[in-house]
């Protein structure tokens, strides 16, 4: 790991000292003007004005005036973007201008931004053939959250597989795991996704947009983008000459969480940092039926930072984070008697035994055994550099991916697995100059990874992975109308290694007389993808969307090697090294208006893909489950599925009541089998349909102290889901159900400058006890006395959040 470092280090520190001329061909040039409102002509302060492909921009200032230096003289996209007024999105040439003056009109509801997820240059949403959401800073801190993954999981055609509070996995349309590719700092996060149990390592606190494309993208990112891509991405550089930063803390009432975050970022004279702390713990939630649940709370710790340049040739950046996360794991076992939550307790040196669990058990911030502890250190080397009218982006990233479960009462302290997952990511890719509005783009991606096994118990086996994907991506873009494609080539080699266990499970290199857990293979899959889509604007209000796009997906190590026992998941896993790559063909369409009184869209989608891969439960003979070490027996399986559906949403904002916003979405997916019975036709893990509503009033002054208030009422109902997969006792039914949620806040100010801003939310206000379809502790022990099977999501929560601002001058 030292050399690791050490290559990061000298290829930072190269990309700091290279002289400009290397890179550009011109000289450097800079940008001035200066915004006004449109209607009234008055200069306005504040107004971000940002350049994506170049990661810098600025604010006006006081008198709406604006300068960036240190610029290209290229062909760029810029943003210019203010609270409450339609954002510009334009490219310049600025190799032909140094001053543009922008006049920018209100708004009530913004539907087109700059996007950058699957794009090799930034481009405009309602311009980009594949469906995207976005995710704002605003709507993260204005809404209650237990994780990064649980903050985004309200969004129209997103869930999320839950295990407690603590540990979430995002699902796209209905898909899941190894099918949805997770974007930070600029790398897919590779963090052993396979697991059920297996969460994202991610700050929440450090996210300060999040971009969510839904279907496949393995046109940019190869295997496993089947589904779509989660970027969560961090706050752009600040402008030069600023030091700035924030103080953020939050409380939430229902699990106790503290969680609190410092960040400190600075750009002076090209040389930019952002340095962040933060940390986040919770004891056992609670909701109506089971009270307290035992050992569903967490630790969280990260600490992460950016620090680069940005100059004329272009921008290097160096991310680093160091993430740790220690969450319970949920068993559910109970006292036959009363029916409460039982401890382990270790009676002497060689016997186990339970007792049930105390409050002051419940109230405590160190999760008992079983628990795992997961530690992820990442390095990213972010380079991009001006070539002419073109570019040359170039990443390098590594990983490492520590994750220990903790299992036996008797010896606390000695973890059973142990994965140590190594990974390297690569990216480089060359834009062309742009040419009668064609863009060309071609590059090289993938990554190679080592896993091995440290621990004592084998799940799955030590494997070394590489692949490696090329690419083309076009984009021809007329006055209204933009069509884009490309194609790509993916290859896949995975090795497995043998595992010879003696008579007491130990590991042996002795291959007679012992158990063979693990049989080596080696595998290639290799797959085409490609897509092709268009947009076409009628006006700035109507747009609409086509797009089909091929996607592909290798088999993860877990569905073709396991072959143990799943603590976190409590079932044994069987893999089968035959599986063939998933292969998907998606068609999808959109059609979206904003006019003054509505905005709206409505997206559809139909997916088919032929090997799809899911865990099955196995029946003994005698027709009852199949028992392996005291575990029901899943095994992974293939077949053909069809995924269809949608989302519609809609805002009414009545003109001149601009201020009052009735939002509404629905969201469905209907995933099946072909040509299964009833029984084994509906995939599992398949989320219910959702119709979500939230009536929220914003203002953007209230007298003299506060500015941006908002308050809001939402309701979010969960469809009865009756589509299954029944067979062998895999799933059974969930009830529908219906969560009231409230919330309030806004920004403090004194003369006119920022003190703090408040946000209070209030979730599940009626305390409504509920399973979630995707929750697997759904599937926990039966109580007893109550009849009632599994455990509960959480009930009532109430979050309070504090942001302060911190502004230092230069």
């Amino acid at each position: 790991m030292k050399k690791i470092i050490y290559v990061f280090i000298s290829a930072f520190m190269l990309c700091m000292i290279t002289d400009a001329n290397a890179f550009t061909f011109g000289s450097k040039t800079s940008l001035s003007g200066k915004i006004t409102d449109k209607q009234t002509g008055q200069t306005l302060p504040g107004v971000s004005i940002f350049i994506p492909d170049l990661k810098t921009g600025t604010v006006s200032n006081v008198d709406g005036t604006y300068l960036i230096e240190n610029l290209p003289q290229s062909k760029v996209l810029i943003q210019i973007s203010f609270i409450g007024y339609k954002t510009i999105i334009e490219t310049l040439d600025l190799s032909q201008l140094t001053t543009k003056d922008y006049a920018m009109e209100t708004s009530v509801k913004e539907m087109n931004e700059v996007v950058v997820t699957g794009l090799s240059q930034a481009g405009e949403k309602n311009r980009t053939a594949t469906p995207i959401s976005l995710i704002s800073k605003t709507q993260l801190l204005q809404n209650a959250s237990t994780n990064i993954i649980d903050a985004i999981a309200k969004q129209p055609g997103i869930s999320q597989v839950t295990t407690g509070s603590g540990i979430s996995k995002p699902v796209i349309r209905g898909l899941g795991y190894n099918r949805v590719v997770v974007v930070n700092d600029g790398i897919r996060q590779e963090g052993q996704q396979w697991g059920d149990e297996h969460g994202i390592e991610i700050d929440e606190f450090s996210v300060s947009k999040v971009e969510i494309l839904k279907g496949p993208a393995s046109l940019s990112y190869g295997s496993d983008a089947i589904a779509g891509v989660i970027n969560f991405l961090t706050a752009p550089t600040l402008p030069e000459g600023k030091i700035a930063g924030n103080v953020v803390a939050n409380y939430q009432t229902n699990n106790g969480l503290f969680g609190y975050s410092a960040n400190v970022a600075g750009n002076i004279k090209g040389f930019i940092w952002d340095l962040r702390y933060s940390n986040k713990m919770a004891h056992s939630y609670q909701n109506k039926y089971d009270g307290y649940v035992f050992n569903s709370g967490y630790k969280e710790n990260n600490v992460s930072g950016i620090i680069g340049v940005n100059k004329s040739w272009g921008y290097s950046h160096l991310h680093f984070s160091m993430y740790e996360l220690t969450p319970g794991i949920v068993e559910g076992e109970r006292d036959s008697a009363t029916g409460k939550f039982v401890k382990p307790i270790a009676v002497n040196d060689s016997t186990e035994g339970s007792r049930i669990a105390t409050n002051s058990d419940f109230k405590s911030y160190t999760p008992s055994t079983p628990f795992q502890e997961i530690r992820h250190y990442k390095a990213v080397l972010n380079n991009s550099f001006v070539i002419g009218n073109g570019s040359l982006k170039a990443t390098l990233g590594f990983q490492q991916n520590r994750r220990q479960e903790y299992g036996n009462i008797l010896t606390p302290d000695a973890y059973g697995l142990y994965f140590l997952l190594n990974t390297i990511n690569y990216d480089v890719r060359y834009v062309l100059p742009e040419k009668n509005n064609w863009n060309v783009s071609f590059g090289a991606n993938g990554m190679q990874q080592t896993s091995q096994n440290k621990g004592i118990e084998f799940l799955v086996p030590e494997y070394n992975l590489f692949d490696v994907g090329v690419f083309t991506i076009v984009r021809k873009s007329f006055e209204k109308l933009d069509i884009s494609g490309g194609i790509r080539y993916d290859s896949r080699t995975e090795h497995s290694k043998d595992l010879f266990l003696d008579a007491n499970g130990v590991k042996t290199d002795v291959t007679t007389g012992t158990y063979h857990q693990f049989t080596a293979f080696n595998s290639q899959f290799s797959g085409i993808s490609g897509s092709l889509g268009a947009t076409y604007q009628f006006n700035d209000k109507v747009f609409a969307k086509v797009n089909a796009a091929r996607g592909y997906r290798a088999p993860s190590i877990g569905e073709v090697g396991a072959n143990g026992v799943h603590d976190g998941t409590t079932r044994y896993e069987i893999g089968d090294p035959k599986l063939k790559a998933e292969n998907s063909l998606q068609v999808d369409a959109a059609f979206g208006i904003n006019t003054t009184h509505v905005t709206a869209e409505v997206d559809v989608f139909d997916n088919s893909i032929d090997n799809f891969i899911f865990a099955r439960k196995l029946s003994s003979v005698g027709g009852g489950d199949s028992i392996t070490q005291g575990y029901s027996t899943f095994k992974f399986v293939s077949g053909n599925a069809n995924l269809m559906g949608g989302e519609i949403m809609i805002d009414i904002h009545p003109h001149p009541l601009d201020w009052l916003h009735f939002e509404n979405s629905f969201s469905y997916v209907n995933a099946t089998q072909k040509h299964q019975p009833d029984s084994t036709k509906y995939l599992p893990f398949t989320p219910a349909p959702k119709i979500q509503s939230e009536l929220r009033a914003d203002i953007k002054k209230l007298g003299k102290v506060m500015t941006n208030a908002y308050v809001k009422v939402e309701a979010e109902n969960y469809f009865e889901q009756n589509h299954f997969y029944s067979a062998y006792g895999t799933e059974t039914k969930t009830p529908g159900y219906t969560l009231f949620n409230v919330g309030i806040g806004g920004t403090i100010i004194s003369k006119d400058r920022t003190i703090c801003s408040i946000y209070i939310s209030a979730n599940n206000i009626t305390d409504v006890a509920y399973q979630s379809h995707l929750s697997r502790l759904k599937y926990e022990d039966m109580n007893n006395v109550t009849g009632r099977t599994g455990v509960y999501n959480m009930g009532r929560n109430i979050s309070f959040k504090l942001m302060v601002p911190l502004n230092f001058k230069k």
